[in-house]
């Protein structure tokens, strides 16, 4: 089965009176790492919302491969390839690591396969192992970063949607979690990644998008981003 590019146009979307995207259009390809990066308040989140079915456009086309995403409930759209890490990971923290992980296999075809991908997701992240019947709440927030994306690659996903991964964690976690989500990018699993943190991302994704008062003001392969005087200036702080 031929993998899906995921594609916005013209996407224009907010919350009630307030509109957070101007007409963002966005593209990633079949095993592409992309970035998604700019200042806090940009639209980053409200973009990977868009994407996940949890708001809808109110102008522009969504696609994923043949789904239409802004016509497709959000309850479906994992069905379809698309799991999503949101910001502040959002684990059920009375749940323990293993409990968490049955909610990420809640599609009929991860159930199936629940035994399988729990393997996987420890083989991944080594400690989630040890801690498997430890409630999610009591755990680190690095440890809980992991469980959050275990959770989402529970569901076999095509695309890996993570917010703000970095947020709140210590420098060497963060550089921990980059490099998980370049292992998992390396076995040809297609991500898109929003983060304040412009120099981590840059250093993992393949090209980048850089997105400001809800519109795109730059985009490019991820060197020549990080080269860039401009963005530099504006968004690495001159370094």
């Amino acid at each position: 089965m031929e993998e899906p590019a995921l594609v916005l146009e013209g996407i224009r979307a907010g919350y009630g009176d307030f509109q957070a995207l101007f007409d963002v259009g966005l593209r990633v390809t079949p095993g592409e790492a992309v970035g998604v990066v700019g200042p806090n308040g940009a639209g980053k989140t409200t973009l990977l919302r868009v994407i996940s079915g949890m708001i809808r456009p109110t102008r522009g086309t969504a696609r994923f491969g043949e789904v239409d995403i802004a016509a497709t409930p959000a309850h479906e759209l994992p069905a379809s390839g698309i799991a999503h890490v949101p910001e502040n990971r959002r684990l059920f923290p009375h749940l323990t690591v293993e409990e968490n992980l049955k909610v990420g296999a809640f599609i009929p075809s991860a159930r199936k396969r629940f035994a399988e991908r729990s393997e996987y997701v420890f083989n991944l992240f080594p400690k989630m192992a040890q801690r498997r019947h430890q409630l999610a709440g009591t755990m680190s927030g690095g440890e809980q970063q992991m469980c959050a994306i275990g959770r989402a690659l529970m569901s076999s996903p095509r695309i890996l949607l993570l917010d703000e991964p970095s947020a709140g964690l210590a420098p060497i976690v963060v550089a921990q979690v980059f490099e998980l989500v370049k292992r998992i990018r390396d076995e040809g699993l297609t991500v898109l990644i929003v983060e304040q943190n412009v120099a981590q991302v840059l250093r993992v994704v393949d090209r980048a998008y850089v997105l400001d008062a809800g519109r795109v003001v730059a985009e490019g392969a991820s060197a020549d981003l990080a080269a860039d005087p401009a963005i530099r200036n504006s968004y690495l702080g001159g370094h």
